[in-house]
C-alpha cells in the first residue's frame, strides 16, 4: 500500500453540480476540488466526463459518505470495487471519508451516525480500516463527523479516539473544525483539548462549513458561510497543525461559485496570517495570487484572527 503522504495544495471547494458549466467556461484560480465519491462511482454518465475534465486542469480528492466504517454489517465489497475503479481512473490526491456508520443489516438509514467511542469500538474501526486500505490500494482519511448525542457507554473523548484509530490503522485524518465546534456546543465539550489530542503528522485536510442554529442546538447543515466561531477556531488549528490544505463545503442553498470561492480565499487569508505571525516553518507556504477581490472578506478574516 502506498502511504506516501500526499496533499493537495493549497485551498479548494467542493465540486457541485450547480458550478459545472461556470468551472469550465472561467477556469477559475482555485487550487483544488473535492467531489463526492458515490456521485460519480458506477456510471459513465456526464458527472463522470465533467468529473475527468475538471481532473485535467485542477487536483482532486474523493471524499465519500457511504463506506460505513462503523457498522457492524461486513465491509461492502460491490462498493469498494467501484471505489478503487473511480480511484484508478481520476488518481485523486486524496481519498477520505466519515468516522461514522450509515447503516445496519444492509439497509442505508442515509445519514452519518457517531460510534460508541470505547475500546471495542477502537479496535473495530481499525481493523476494518486497515482492510480497506489494503482493498483500495491506498491510506486514506477519516473526517469527524458532527454529533447530536453521545452514548453513555463512551469512554474516549473523540480526538483521542481518532488519534488513537489513525495510529492503529496507519490512516490520515480530514478535521473538520465546523464539526467540531458544532458537537462541542451540542455536547459541551472543549474544542481547544479536541485539537490538541489530535496528532500534527496524521492530518491531511481541513474542512470548513456554515451550520444552522437552531436555538437548542446546532445543525450541520452546510448552508452558509462559515460562522465567526468557526474561524476563531480555525486559526487556532492553524496555529496548531500549519498551513495544511482546507476546503470550504457548501451543500445547500449553495450561492454562485464566486461567493463559494471567495470562502476559499477568505481561508487562505487566515492561515496566511498566523503563519506570517508566527513564522512557522512547519509547512511550506502555499500562498498564490488567484486575483479575487478580497476588500471585506480580508477585513473581516483579520477580525477572526485578531479576536483569537
Amino acid at each position: 500500500m502506498d502511504t506516501t503522504p500526499n496533499r493537495p495544495p493549497g485551498y479548494g471547494v467542493g465540486l457541485r453540480a450547480e458550478h459545472y458549466e461556470t468551472i469550465l467556461r472561467e477556469h477559475p484560480a482555485v487550487d483544488w476540488f473535492e467531489a463526492i465519491s458515490e456521485n460519480y462511482m458506477g456510471t459513465e454518465g456526464r458527472p463522470l466526463t465533467i468529473l475527468e475534465r475538471v481532473r485535467l486542469e485542477w487536483p482532486v480528492a474523493l471524499h465519500g459518505v457511504a463506506l460505513s466504517i462503523g457498522s457492524t454489517d461486513p465491509l461492502d465489497g460491490a462498493y469498494l470495487r467501484s471505489l478503487r475503479a473511480l480511484i484508478d481512473r481520476i488518481e485523486p490526491v486524496l481519498v477520505t471519508d466519515h468516522l461514522c456508520w450509515t447503516g445496519i443489516g444492509g439497509r442505508s438509514l442515509f445519514d452519518l451516525l457517531p460510534l460508541p467511542l470505547t475500546e471495542e469500538a477502537l479496535a473495530h474501526v481499525a481493523a476494518r480500516t486497515r482492510q480497506v486500505q489494503d482493498l483500495l490500494g491506498r491510506r486514506i482519511l477519516l473526517e469527524n463527523p458532527s454529533t447530536y448525542v453521545a452514548y453513555r457507554h463512551s469512554t474516549i473523548p473523540e480526538g483521542e479516539f481518532l488519534a488513537a484509530l489513525a495510529e492503529r490503522a496507519d490512516c490520515g485524518i480530514l478535521l473538520d473544525v465546523n464539526n467540531v465546534h458544532v458537537s462541542a456546543t451540542n455536547l459541551g465539550f472543549d474544542p481547544v483539548a479536541y485539537l490538541e489530542a489530535l496528532p500534527p503528522e496524521r492530518l491531511g485536510q481541513i474542512h470548513l462549513a456554515g451550520f444552522t442554529d437552531m436555538g437548542t442546538y446546532l445543525f450541520d447543515t452546510h448552508s452558509a458561510p462559515v460562522s465567526d466561531e468557526v474561524w476563531r477556531l480555525y486559526a487556532r488549528a492553524v496555529r496548531r497543525f500549519g498551513a495544511v490544505p482546507t476546503l470550504v463545503e457548501w451543500d445547500a442553498d449553495i450561492p454562485p461559485f464566486e461567493r463559494l470561492h471567495a470562502e476559499a480565499e477568505k481561508a487562505r487569508l487566515v492561515a496566511e496570517s498566523i503563519i506570517d505571525e508566527s513564522h512557522d516553518s512547519r509547512t511550506p507556504r502555499l500562498a498564490c495570487d488567484t486575483g479575487v477581490a478580497r476588500g471585506a472578506d480580508h477585513r473581516s478574516a483579520t477580525a477572526a484572527v485578531a479576536s483569537v
